[in-house]
């Protein structure tokens, strides 16, 4: 281990992804820990580690829980991005309105290596006891690990509800009162951002779902039992100004600090 502080590994691709890393170890240090990147082509051994942050990015591929890849549907547009609430954006998150372009563009599909080596650090986390938190991608791979299965496209679902695409918290969601992660928060209804196009269908093993939007998509999870194994749909990384974001880091550091301590 290096120096006091927990060593969190956070995952992501070989290409892209530069913006969550930054955005992610950024907000791993602030609550205390030591960030370690993790990709496919720079791997690390899980007895370096006293926590796992699985990032976001690619889809996770239909192999692993089952199903055949279906033809992805066009996103529906986002009004919201016109009128004030741009002009919003434009004034208050400037630079999170640069990092949802580097977000939104496209890395080329699935990504078996990262799929593979990802598995395998769930598994071998799970087995030590090690903190984990899944952040949007992360969050749907953790319940896959777990044996549960993905809707790969949510259009269906927003038929009522126009599907939001914002690095902005636009989104809101109700959390489960009796929850690891409303005890985390500190709150019950929150709003966070969206920038996933799936979301799970089935939960796994241990898994129960603490939190949902309107439209019914589960925008978190959390593994029953005192483990703490947390996954949510949105990027906390990318809301740093917000405290119950920041919290989020906070308790998987904490977690991680209580493990490591003799």
């Amino acid at each position: 281990m290096s120096g006091k502080r927990p060593v969190i590994g956070v995952t992501g691709p070989d290409k892209g992804g530069l913006a969550a890393w930054l955005f992610t170890a950024r907000a791993v240090r602030r609550a205390g820990g030591q960030p370690l990147r993790i990709r496919p082509g720079k791997r690390s051994g899980i007895e370096q580690l006293d926590g796992l942050i699985v990032g976001g990015g690619a889809d996770v591929s239909p192999e692993l829980y089952g199903a055949e890849p279906m033809p992805k549907l066009e996103s529906l547009k986002d009004p919201g991005l016109l009128g004030w609430r741009r002009l919003a954006g434009i004034l208050l998150f400037p630079l999170l309105l640069l990092v949802r372009r580097l977000l939104t563009t496209k890395t080329g599909g699935l990504d078996q290596a990262r799929d593979a080596l990802e598995q395998r650090l769930i598994s071998e986390a799970r087995d030590r006891n090690l903190p984990r938190l899944g952040i949007c991608r992360g969050m749907q791979l953790l319940n896959v690990a777990a044996g549960g299965t993905l809707h790969q496209d949510l259009e269906g679902f927003y038929e009522e509800h126009p599907a939001i695409r914002s690095v902005l918290p636009r989104k809101r969601i109700e959390i489960a009162k009796d929850s690891r992660l409303a005890r985390i928060l500190a709150m019950t209804r929150v709003r966070v951002n969206a920038l996933h196009s799936q979301a799970i269908d089935d939960l796994g093993d241990h898994m129960m779902a603490c939190a949902h939007e309107a439209s019914g998509v589960i925008q978190a999870i959390e593994q029953t039992g005192p483990s703490f194994a947390l996954g949510v749909q949105w990027h906390p990384e990318y809301l740093p100004q917000r405290p119950e974001q920041r919290a989020l880091f906070e308790a998987l550091i904490r977690a991680a600090a209580e493990r490591k301590a003799p």
